[in-house]
């Protein structure tokens, strides 16, 4: 038998990719399946190996097969390649299995020649056009073709525009292009020494060869070697008969939509021009029709036209971006892709396709990205307005806000208060802050990560932030920042977005978010595919409320630091912190124990019987103190202008302590569990308010699952003796109150010990939280707001690191380690509960690593829970392992 080396397009089908390169095999697929598509024919890829195999000369099976493949599509066309009357002019492309940039660029018009030029201008009624069209042809097939520069060509049309006193192409009329078509025949026979070829067959044939010699030209090669792509598998050459759109008003040509790639809606969604080209409607110099006036323009093409989307979509089953050419009444479709869309539009496509029975529910959340998620659960810039760029910093805080540049807190909450939209705009935030942060739309710092206090305070609330924006020059005193020469003043207005890390200039209008019917359906379809809990990082009854309304099924972190920072608070926290005596620490620690009981209660209220992970006090005690150097400054000051002052002997005191707790290193100073084994009191005081709080709930008939968590764990004998302390505050708690209580205890592994040693630890823990920021930090040796503001960005750019290790799981060195510890501690406690509270818990291929490892929950901000509840949902489906039992707690 004869070997095939030619196909039709109906001789073809989509699974044909390693015989008719990807772009052929599409082309078939669509002409399979009965779509009205140019019709044309593919040379297979082994015909390109044939061409080598002979010598870089195309085998006479081939060509003879190229001929008749020729006739048949002149037959089915009416039109004859070469025929000055009614032309046939065909497209060449070259179509690789993979998709191959350095591959030979596409030759369009081929069979234009000296005499069709004329035949096309009586057929298009357009002589100017079809000269237009013979000079690109001209162009693109020496420069493709025949290897001649287009600088050459490009050159000679830009000397006969000024000749000429033009200064742009549609100013050259038909007599204009005949004279450029002389003088590029010139160029060609300069450069070739031959007449540019006249006949037709020539000109396919050459351009056959020019396709089948790109697949070994130097791009090509290095681009193969690079992704690994075989050198034997060759590239198919694709035919395809060129339609026009600008034959008359019988004619046109358009881009549309199956369904509203904005907002989801069944309906066409696009537009097209009469009598013109596609590139017409890409270019805009001509004002398109929206789609449905097509049905009164032309009725018979319009139904035509919806109902092969209808198959196209039933097809694809996906939602299609066609572009489609009318030829004198008749419809052609030249491509169909999976079409873009926004968050809200892939939610309502996703769940109606769903209940127009053409995907299942599977497939539905499969096809909606998470991470769109965020576009839905926070304001967002509408895109349609000009916006003017000043800065752009790190995009620490997802969401939009517009608001009157303030400088210091008390200046953002005095406004705040008064009903003004500010926002503030810092070096960087501290603790002392966090009244003007709750009054502010949004914060900007100039120094700081992704974990700075700004960054994890702001995303807690679901407030846009912008961290380490180091181009912002700020003058906290003169009250302005300047970016380059720009100087925004106190009260300008700016506006942020905190998912894109970038700071404009002026007021733009937002779109507010709205949680759809579709949105709800969706995620309680994830809910029940899923098979890994999602929890929620929360530190005040508001937040855990968010958490509960978007979802979660419980707490994953309660940072207990972060009750100690309020305004009222702090001078108590001080007082503890620069107690000289036992008895002065137990004062302070006995008024913080009722505010601390109070907000637990909050926070278990608030979650309605689901478990809540509190991690006792984490940072150093440093933190809740003056700044050093400020401080520094104000004693100097005293010193100098009033030595007698008794606020100048207080201040002393404090520097003084200031200076005793200063660490070098205070990441891997005294803090966590290590400041409860020197200060066991301040620990017992936070268990017991926890436990108070339990009891006092029990009272009031409310379920509580309180789950104690020790932070910074690196020795099973720290964990031990804190596990003590907090059983011995239960008893004392239990007793005193004649309530009984359920609770556990367990701890945080950020250090890397932790996780080599797990079994050790699991003896004395009832779960395990893997603090992720923490381990990141520990386990890459990084300061990661050093590294955020100094090399990290480099490392990304120059692919050192393939992402940012604080934001994506570093699956081979910190997730090794992870997979390393639940194996470990649930070798030695098989009923060990494990989970993950770092930002990762947000992140979508960490939830899949996370499901893989087989952790029970993962824990994220709030605004975070719907996407990870999709996430996990995703993975779960991915990894086949599907449970049909709704996860709701973890």
């Amino acid at each position: 038998m004869m070997e095939k080396f030619v196909y039709l397009f109906h001789e073809g089908n989509g699974n044909m990719k390693e015989t008719l390169g990807g772009k052929g095999a599409n082309l078939a697929e669509m002409t399979r399946i009965g779509l009205p598509v140019p019709y044309g024919f593919t040379i297979s890829t082994q015909a390109c190996n044939a061409y080598y195999d002979a010598g870089k000369t195309i085998p006479s099976l081939v060509e003879s097969q190229v001929l008749g493949a020729l006739s048949t599509l002149e037959e089915k066309m009416g039109k004859k390649l070469g025929d000055a009357e009614n032309p046939l002019l065909v497209s060449v492309r070259s179509g690789s299995v993979f998709s191959m940039p350095g591959m030979m660029d596409t030759v369009l018009n081929l069979g234009m020649n000296d005499e069709t030029v004329v035949g096309m201008g009586r057929l298009t009624n357009n002589p100017r056009f079809a000269y237009d069209s013979y000079r690109r042809f001209i162009q693109m097939f020496s420069n493709v073709v025949l290897d001649i520069n287009t600088f050459y060509f490009e050159q000679l049309l830009e000397e006969t525009r000024e000749q000429k006193g033009y200064s742009s192409d549609p100013e050259m009329t038909a007599e204009d292009w005949k004279e450029v078509i002389e003088g590029y025949k010139g160029i060609v026979k300069k450069h070739t020494r031959k007449e540019f070829p006249q006949d037709p067959k020539e000109q396919l044939f050459l351009a056959i060869n020019a396709v089948f010699d790109s697949w070994n030209n130097q791009r090509a090669i290095v681009y193969r070697r690079l992704n690994k792509i075989p050198d034997h598998l060759g590239t198919a050459v694709n035919i395809q008969s060129m339609v026009f759109g600008n034959m008359g008003n019988d004619s046109g040509t358009g881009v549309a939509f199956t369904r509203n790639p904005s907002t989801g809606e069944h309906v066409l969604y696009g537009e097209y021009l009469i009598n013109a080209q596609g590139e017409d409607v890409v270019a805009g110099i001509r004002t398109p029709q929206p789609i449905q006036t097509l049905k009164d323009e032309m009725p018979a093409v319009y139904k035509q036209f919806a109902d092969t989307c209808k198959r196209l979509e039933q097809h694809y089953q996906e939602m299609q971006d066609i572009e489609f050419t009318v030829e004198r009444g008749q419809l052609f479709i030249l491509q169909t892709r999976h079409g873009k869309r926004t968050a809200q539009a892939a939610i309502r496509i996703a769940v109606e396709m769903v209940e127009e029975g053409i995907i299942d529910k599977k497939t539905a959340l499969l096809r909606v990205d998470p991470d769109q998620l965020n576009q839905l659960l926070h304001r967002r810039i509408d895109d349609k307005y000009q916006r003017t760029l000043l800065a752009k910093g790190l995009p620490a805080s997802p969401g939009a806000a517009t608001g009157q540049v303030v400088f210091d807190a008390d200046e953002a909450e005095e406004l705040g208060n008064a009903g003004k939209k500010v926002i503030l705009v810092r070096p960087e935030t501290t603790p002392d802050d966090i009244h003007g942060i709750v009054a502010a739309q949004a914060i900007v710092t100039s120094r700081g990560g992704m974990t700075s206090h700004a960054a994890v305070v702001a995303r807690g609330m679901g407030k846009a932030c912008i961290c380490g924006c180091d181009a912002l020059k700020i003058d906290v005193k003169a009250k302005q920042f300047t970016v380059d020469e720009k100087v925004i003043k106190y009260g300008d207005v700016i506006t942020i977005d905190g998912s894109t890390g970038e700071i404009m200039l002026g007021e733009i209008p937002m779109i507010e978010p709205q949680l759809s019917e579709e949105f709800q359906l969706l995620l309680a379809w994830a809910d029940q595919e899923r098979k890994i809990g999602v929890r929620a990082n929360a530190d005040n009854p508001e937040d855990a409320q968010k958490a509960f309304e978007f979802g979660a099924g419980g707490i994953g972190l309660c940072r207990t630091e972060h009750m100690f920072m309020d305004l009222k608070r702090i001078p108590i926290v001080q007082k503890m912190i620069l107690a000289e005596q036992y008895k002065e620490r137990m004062e302070a620690l006995e008024e913080l124990l009722p505010m601390q009981q109070g907000d637990f209660e909050g926070i278990f209220e608030a979650m309605q019987g689901f478990p809540v992970t509190i991690r006792l006090l984490d940072p150093p005690l440093h933190e809740f103190l003056p700044d050093k150097e400020e401080l520094l400054v104000e004693v100097t000051k005293l010193q100098i202008l009033d030595p007698a002052s008794p606020e100048l002997k207080k201040k002393e005191l404090l520097l003084k302590k200031v200076r005793q707790l200063d660490e070098y290193n205070p990441m891997l100073g005294h803090r966590g569990c290590r400041l409860g084994m020197v200060y066991p009191e301040i620990y017992e005081m936070q268990a017991k308010a926890i436990f108070y709080a339990a009891a006092t709930l029990a009272d009031r008939g409310l379920e509580v699952q309180p789950e104690i968590m020790i932070p910074l764990v690196g020795h099973v004998n720290e964990l031990k003796q804190m596990r003590q302390l907090v059983i011995d505050a239960a008893v004392k708690v239990q007793e005193e109150t004649g309530k009984q209580f359920e609770y556990t205890i367990g701890t945080m592994i950020e250090i890397p010990r932790a996780a080599l040693t797990a079994d050790q630890i699991a003896e004395e823990a009832d779960f395990f939280s893997f603090g992720t920021n923490d381990l990141t930090q520990t386990t890459f040796g990084y300061s990661r707001d050093d590294a955020e503001g100094k090399f990290l960005q480099n490392y990304i750019e120059n692919k050192v690191l393939p992402e940012n290790p604080f934001a994506v799981l570093d699956q081979d060195g910190v997730g090794r380690l992870v997979e390393m510890g639940v194996k470990l501690g649930r070798g030695a406690k098989p009923t060990l509960k494990t989970g993950i509270c770092g930002e990762h818990g947000g992140e979508k291929s960490s939830i899949d690593f996370c499901y893989k490892t087989g952790l029970d929950y993962v824990s994220c901000s709030p605004y975070r829970v719907p996407l990870a509840r999709l996430a996990a949902a995703q993975a779960t489906i991915r990894h086949g392992l599907n449970k049909k039992e709704v996860y709701t707690t973890a």
